[in-house]
């Protein structure tokens, strides 16, 4: 075994039998590589990367392609997950470099560890109109010795690229009225919309990706021009298709997963049918997060039922040691991908008998030819809309039995190590649909994770630690995982009332402000200010697969100044989006969370709930505020008699005439209390005129 041996990483372990000399990234690989000499090749995937698996069982399970691996480098393997801020450093250097990027992503460094070309899967031997992996090696060796000047002309140009996208486009905005009009945030929208797939959703064709955050941005501007009053929703209609649809798309097609609940990464083709069948935590969070959203706005009972099936699924599946939540399932099982999803016709009409087979067929798009490498994947496009009460209650059963079969089967590969940010992300979804559809277990989940994750992967300064599995906290915190755990904590303390939530938000963000903030342009870097074995420190506010930090970071100071009444936490909204606005006017399809955020601090709807907790009076109203589509709703629930922060616009209000009373506050004033939960769905954004 190699030195991967002692790690906990699923994805290094898998790795910990080859013959290649593979050591963890850290100071002593890089040391080995400065001391003999060497180039690095550096290999970064994860646990649940098909073809990370494909390139380990050509080229690193290969004694032939080891051989010249040991003799031309020092080898490191990363698991991405673990180390995000290794992974984004060396995948921005493949952008730059003009590649698409992925992974496995393929990278070769100087014995310094800085960049000098790259790829991402090569073959052994060579196919798919690819270089041979072993002939990639051979070449790459060959030039670093003979022709040095040429690798450090890439080595320089890379370097500095990767240093200047550390540099934020700051703006510094004057006056009182908002920086950015609202109603450029409207024209963006309308931009993007007319870029989606009108019949199928999505941006453009395949590979598609959820992309929740993008299509939030979507709704969020659908809804505020619906609430306003102000536009020609038939002229907008292409903005509510454009998120409608694919979320139909998405929950009818074969990236959901119809028996057991949960998404897939993505889809690879046009029509969202064929998943690539990883599961990640992080996806499955944040399209919770955005299925609440639109149920809020349209109560579609599929849609229930998807958010249902999804957070059932995470906590029947995705719960790992104390609590916390695991990262991903595999998309192979027993070395072929989607093996464990996939059925056959005649499968199903044996399990499920002559009569409820072919029904169940029909409605799940099940053909003796299957859909996919001569076998089926379940979906409805053929049956979208639900049938009537009977037939829908007739397939409940009818799935649970192919499930329980489907149990039976060699499980994908589980990478059950806790993620501190991607579970943030889960928390915060768990607590809201808690919050909605009235679920305590999902409540209760949310909070077991929470303590587990700030009891168990926080050092005795307050600092978190980014991974934990086996009973070892591994790697400092990047900005994801504070960022992400703080807006948890916001969450948590919308729903339940408990200051204490309030308490460790500020705490998390004050560990950010000590060493990770840019007291210069504004923003946070990625890491932190004692870091060691990172080339450069980065910068950026790019959503990605998760959204980025720094626009998260945004909506919690928002969130935490309408909550504290301090206004320092304005102060920091307005400095956190001016970091990054410059950026707008050049690109803004990766910063739909820094805008989403932005929207918030513009049009922020606090809602004061004041009632005994158990009353069914103060239930009622409460559920109202969740039916409610208000997308920037801030919830404050008080008991009779409690305060809120001085100088808020509710001190002093209470129930009325005994009966529980919703405030809703807007620009530093209230309305008159609502006591008829009917009122709720009536509630509007401030008006504005900068639009």
């Amino acid at each position: 075994m190699n030195r991967l041996a002692g790690e906990t990483s699923p994805y290094l372990l898998q790795h910990a039998n080859n013959p290649v000399d593979w050591w963890p990234w850290g100071e002593a690989a890089l040391a080995e590589a400065q001391r003999t000499d060497r180039p690095i090749l550096l290999s970064v995937g994860y646990a649940a990367c098909h073809w990370c698996h494909v390139m380990a069982h050509e080229s690193f399970d290969s004694p032939e392609v080891a051989a010249v691996m040991n003799a031309l480098f020092v080898n490191i393997k990363v698991d991405r997950e673990e180390r995000p801020d290794v992974d984004a450093i060396y995948m921005q250097a493949l952008q730059i470099m003009g590649e698409q990027g992925g992974w496995p992503l393929t990278m070769f460094c100087t014995p310094r560890g800085e960049p000098f070309w790259g790829g991402t899967y090569f073959p052994h031997p060579a196919r798919y109109g690819r270089p041979g992996f072993i002939d990639v090696l051979k070449g790459v060796a060959q030039a670093f010795r003979e022709k040095p000047q040429d690798v450090e002309t890439n080595r320089a140009a890379l370097l500095e690229a990767l240093r200047k996208r550390a540099v934020n486009k700051a703006v510094a905005f004057r006056g009182d009225g908002p920086p950015v009009p609202l109603g450029m945030l409207d024209e963006i929208a309308d931009r993007i919309a007319a870029r989606c797939d009108r019949e199928w959703g999505g941006i453009g064709g395949a590979p598609k990706f959820p992309s929740p955050y993008l299509f939030e941005f979507l709704l969020r501007a659908w809804e505020r021009g619906a609430m306003s009053g102000r536009v020609d929703l038939e002229e907008r209609l292409p903005l509510q298709d454009s998120f409608s649809v694919a979320l139909q798309r998405m929950c009818d097609g074969g990236i959901y997963d119809h028996l057991g609940g949960g998404f897939a990464r993505y889809a690879t083709d046009n029509e969202w049918l064929i998943p690539h069948f990883e599961k990640m935590l992080y996806d499955n969070a944040q399209l919770i997060d955005l299925l609440c959203l639109h149920c809020s706005l349209y109560r579609h009972p599929s849609r229930v039922a998807t958010i249902e099936q999804t957070c059932d699924w995470a906590l029947r599946e995705m719960v790992a040691e104390g609590g916390g939540f695991a990262a991903s399932y595999d998309a192979d099982s027993e070395g072929v991908e989607g093996k464990f999803y996939v059925w056959d016709a005649a499968e199903i009409d044996a399990i499920l008998g002559p009569q409820d087979g072919p029904f169940f067929r029909q409605v799940y798009g099940v053909t003796p030819q299957g859909n996919w490498e001569h076998r089926n994947i379940l979906h409805r496009k053929p049956s979208p809309e639900p049938y009537d009460r009977a037939k829908e209650s007739r397939l409940v059963p009818l799935r649970a039995r192919l499930k329980a079969m489907r149990d039976r089967r060699v499980w994908p590969g589980w990478d059950d190590k806790v993620l501190a940010d991607w579970n943030g992300l889960m928390i915060a979804a768990l607590a809201n649909a808690g919050a909605m559809f009235e679920r305590g277990d999902w409540l209760a989940a949310a909070r077991r994770a929470w303590h587990f994750i700030m009891n168990t992967m926080r050092d005795g300064e307050g600092r978190l630690y980014h991974s934990y599995r086996a009973g070892k906290r591994l790697h400092r915190g990047t900005l994801d995982d504070y960022a992400n755990m703080a807006r948890a904590a916001v969450a948590l303390f919308e729903v339940t009332g408990e200051a204490s939530y309030i308490v460790e938000a500020e705490a998390l963000i004050a560990v950010l402000d000590r060493h990770f903030a840019d007291a210069g342009a504004g923003g946070y870097f990625t890491t932190a200010d004692d870091a060691v074995d990172l080339i450069v420190r980065g910068k950026h506010c790019h959503d990605n697969a998760v959204p980025a930090g720094n626009g998260t970071l945004l909506g919690v100071f928002v969130r935490l100044w309408i909550l504290t009444g301090d206004r320092r936490w304005h102060a920091k909204a307005l400095r956190q989006f001016s970091a990054f606005a410059g950026e707008l006017e050049s690109n803004f399809f990766p910063l739909m969370t820094l805008m989403n955020g932005y929207e918030l601090m513009q049009s922020a709807v606090e809602l004061v709930l004041v009632g005994d907790f158990d009353a069914p009076e103060t239930e009622a109203l409460r559920r109202a505020i969740y039916d409610a589509c208000i997308p920037n709703k801030i919830v404050r629930r008080l008991r009779p008699g409690a305060s809120v922060p001085p100088g808020h616009p509710a001190e002093g209000k209470g129930v009325v005439k005994g009966k529980p009373a919703l405030y809703v506050c807007r620009n530093m004033r209230c309305d008159p209390p609502i006591t008829d939960p009917d009122e709720v769905g009536y509630i509007r954004a401030p008006e504005t005129d900068e639009r």
